[in-house]
């Protein structure tokens, strides 16, 4: 094997090996806010709600309810 045959060889393993390796844990927890408005909300008014049900019952974005909670 010619030495630069061997040297791509090598370089992707090593690259196969960083990439296996990853992350082993997510950079942050899923109970923290995502956004410093969500914080403040749940601070001012509580939790805001997401989905409010239409006349027939299927959930639709709450973006009324939510805009009008000032």
């Amino acid at each position: 094997m010619n030495p630069m045959r061997r040297g791509l060889v090598i370089t992707l393993l090593l690259g196969g090996a960083l990439l296996l390796g990853g992350c082993y844990r997510p950079l942050f927890s899923e109970d923290l806010p995502r956004t410093q408005y969500i914080e403040y909300d749940e601070a001012r008014n509580g939790v805001q709600p997401t989905e409010d049900p239409d006349v027939f019952n299927n959930p639709t974005p709450a973006l009324r309810r939510r805009l009008d909670s000032n």
